[in-house]
């Protein structure tokens, strides 16, 4: 597997995708199957709203499985354990003070596919995830944003 081509996950992001997937297979698509069998029994096709509705849902259905599928393929698991230490890098915990206005900041850095603002989870290619990638502590950065330039000062890293 190419390097290029991998989509880093950790372990747990690398499971939530495989649990995602047996849903849709075996939970979703079944139920969808069945929708469009019971929405063909009422007749006429070209004017029978639940079967285009379910037709619909079928379509997005086998969208997620195959986006699914295609991020498992390329997945390449990334193990905590493996992670440089002192550097901000992947599934790093980055404690950041704003230098303007002395707020703190905490940020743990994620896959695209596992990142989760509310949680503070942000992903590695969105502008501050890019502009802490190999930076260490006691560092200074400055991060272009759409709002402007956020100036900030690495005080710790986990």
């Amino acid at each position: 597997m190419a390097e290029s081509n991998s989509i880093h996950m950790s372990e747990e992001g690398y499971e939530k995708l495989k649990a995602d997937l047996h849903k849709l297979k075996f939970v979703e698509r079944p139920r969808i199957v069945a929708e469009i069998k019971k929405a063909r029994e009422f007749g006429d096709l070209s004017e029978n709203a639940e079967y285009h509705a379910a037709k619909e849902a079928q379509t997005h259905i086998e969208r997620s499985i195959a986006e699914l599928e295609f991020k498992l393929s390329r997945a390449l698991v990334v193990k905590k354990d493996d992670v440089v230490k002192g550097k901000a890098y992947l599934f790093a915990k980055v404690t950041l003070v704003d230098v303007d206005d002395d707020e703190e900041e905490i940020y743990t850095l994620v896959p695209a596919e596992e990142s989760d603002p509310d949680k503070n989870h942000i992903s590695v290619k969105s502008p501050i995830g890019q502009g802490l990638l190999g930076k260490e502590v006691g560092d200074v950065v400055e991060i272009k944003v759409p709002a402007g330039v956020l100036k900030y000062k690495i005080t710790k890293i986990e």
